[in-house]
């Protein structure tokens, strides 16, 4: 056989275990025996993880974006001046009491803008145990708000300055209490004085801490259902410049056990309770 007429052709590449190298694949084998790698590899690993990060970025971004306040209203006066209260809640917001005031600038009560809604009515869902079920019913919570109950200055039956279901405060000022932020439309009586102070007290059950503990005040059932005291925030507000916003700020703190209607202004023990609201924002329309 003549073998120079054989015509020399180039052996194509191949793939480990014997395939055919195919345009594309990422393991080729090179002349010496190693294998390398196509740069199309990194490439690719760089393009994935790149979509990746931009895609939860902005799923995060737009579910911040859709997540809104809860919008309500209160008619102190259908006439009056409006005015909005914006909350954001803290880092320890676990459904709080709350009670929205004014007052003159020499601290005499004026009207309740808000006031939540078992506290008004006297009743809450989860009043009376059944089983394994609570039902609503009579409760009386002196510590939950006392600093706003003292000043509103009306004294039931049982000594308590708190409303009952026989003499409830009215539907037009107050409502569920919110579960997150919220936005609280209202208004001013029209014959607010020039200078007014307007007040927020908050607070919450069961936040205990290392000062505020369970066996604080032994035997003191009240303080037993609010743990840290209802903290009152303050802003004082000139009528001729009903304009833009102003935070509200910590004034002090109620009554451990709602038994007066005092003012404590040392916050340094209280911690949690510091933070159920991040913000409290006037704005005025």
């Amino acid at each position: 056989m003549n073998f120079s007429a054989i015509p020399n052709r180039k052996r194509k590449p191949r793939l480990r275990g014997g395939s055919k190298a195919k345009p594309g694949n990422l393991m080729m084998t090179s002349r010496t025996g190693q294998n390398r790698f196509s740069p199309v590899l990194p490439a690719m690993v760089l393009v994935i993880l790149l979509h990746f990060f931009f895609s939860c970025s902005s799923t995060k971004k737009q579910g911040k974006e859709e997540e809104k306040p809860y919008i309500f209203q209160t008619t102190v006066a259908p006439d009056g001046i409006p005015l909005e209260i914006r909350f954001t809640k803290g880092a320890s917001f676990n459904y709080p009491l709350m009670a929205i005031w004014i007052e003159d600038a020499d601290s005499n009560y004026i009207a309740t803008l808000y006031v939540a809604e078992s506290i008004a009515k006297g009743t809450f869902d989860h009043a009376v145990p059944s089983g394994r079920k609570w039902l609503p019913g009579e409760v009386r919570r002196p510590a939950a708000l006392p600093y706003w109950g003292h000043k509103r200055g009306i004294q039931a039956r049982d000594g308590l300055y708190i409303p009952t279901p026989h003499n409830p405060m009215p539907d037009a000022i107050t409502g569920p209490t919110p579960v997150s932020d919220f936005i609280l439309q209202t208004q001013l009586p029209p014959d607010i004085p020039r200078k007014f102070r307007l007040l927020f007290e908050i607070n919450q059950s069961w936040d205990w801490n290392e000062y505020w503990t369970n066996s604080k005040f032994p035997g003191d059932e009240d303080y037993k259902t609010s743990s840290q005291p209802a903290i009152i925030y303050e802003a004082a507000i000139d009528r001729s410049r009903l304009s833009g916003e102003i935070i509200m700020q910590p004034l002090g703190h109620s009554h451990y056990s709602g038994a007066n209607g005092n003012l404590y202004k040392n916050l340094e023990t209280l911690t949690t309770a510091k933070e159920i609201a991040d913000s409290i924002i006037i704005h005025f329309p």
